[in-house]
């Protein structure tokens, strides 16, 4: 039998943490469940451009400006979302802003390791937007910037995701996407010890905080790519592009290939369109099969 659970006190869902941050009762718990509607005999909702449409979603990617965070934005704004990159480097977020399809990337500096930073960023962007739908987080360094940045980030944009629920634009609920790796199974020490480890722990704080803010309806997912051409993979393509069919070993990536700018376009797309409104604490691996083949966790 199912049933509604009570509504939890405030002070059980948001910890010390957030309870210096974020006033008791300052998220509005839903008032009844949602009515059922029955589908449309047309079937319109099942249709591709209404699945995955990401059509005026505003997304936050931190570590936008290059890589798998380019990649992201790149997709985003190419069907209709509003993007902000986030970095500390001025002329990638730039450079950005030009690849994009609708001049709708939009560059901000800045340093996701600093509250300070972070709450100035929060606010440039709220005073251009009264909400936001995903800040997605794309990590590449150790514990400092994998997983502590992270919790930070989730906070400094909280009222806004709070604020795009509250909206009732879209059908799916605002989310925080966190950008681990499949480093965070792999049993192989990747670049360094510290790596694979920030990484795991992302992945587990982001599936406790999907469970601590389920009763606000944010939702939190990971996204854990394997090989995909980026910065920290320069060395590795250097003089083999890797995405090209068989231009990898089977036995190191089943594949054969590394990931494809739209092999992470179809991920992101899934999480912030429609189409994956229903996950929720969830891990999607894009690897092309590696962790298969390498001895994980996984």
């Amino acid at each position: 039998m199912l049933e509604r659970l009570p509504c939890l006190p405030c002070d059980n869902v948001l910890p010390t943490p957030w309870s210096d941050t974020f006033a008791k009762n300052s998220f509005d718990y839903p008032s009844k469940p949602h009515e059922f509607k029955a589908p449309s005999p047309i079937m319109s909702n099942l249709e591709a451009s209404n699945l995955f449409s990401v059509k005026d979603l505003v997304v936050v990617i931190t570590g936008g400006g290059t890589g798998i965070g380019l990649m992201m934005a790149k997709a985003l704004d190419a069907n209709g979302a509003k993007v902000y990159v986030i970095g500390r480097r001025k002329e990638p977020l730039e450079a950005a802003a030009k690849q994009a399809k609708n001049q709708n990337i939009h560059p901000l500096v800045g340093d996701i390791t600093s509250q300070s930073s972070l709450s100035s960023l929060a606010s440039e962007i709220s005073s251009q937007n009264p909400y936001i739908n995903t800040p997605p987080a794309d990590f590449t360094e150790t514990f400092a910037v994998n997983t502590t940045a992270a919790f930070y980030t989730l906070l400094a944009f909280l009222p806004l995701l709070d604020a795009g629920n509250k909206s009732g634009k879209f059908d799916q609920k605002s989310q925080f996407i966190a950008t681990a790796s499949i480093g965070a199974y792999n049993r192989r020490p990747l670049s360094s010890y510290a790596y694979g480890p920030s990484k795991a722990a992302t992945v587990h704080m982001v599936k406790q905080i999907a469970t601590m803010f389920a009763p606000y309806q944010i939702r939190a997912n990971v996204i854990a790519p394997g090989l995909y051409p980026s910065e920290m993979t320069s060395d590795i393509f250097a003089e083999n592009d890797g995405w090209e069919e068989g231009s990898m070993p089977p036995e190191q990536i089943p594949a054969k290939r590394a990931g494809r700018e739209e092999d992470m376009a179809g991920v992101v797309l899934f999480l912030c369109s429609k189409a994956g409104a229903y996950l929720d604490g969830n891990v999607v691996v894009s690897d092309g099969g590696r962790l298969g083949v390498v001895p994980s966790t996984y």
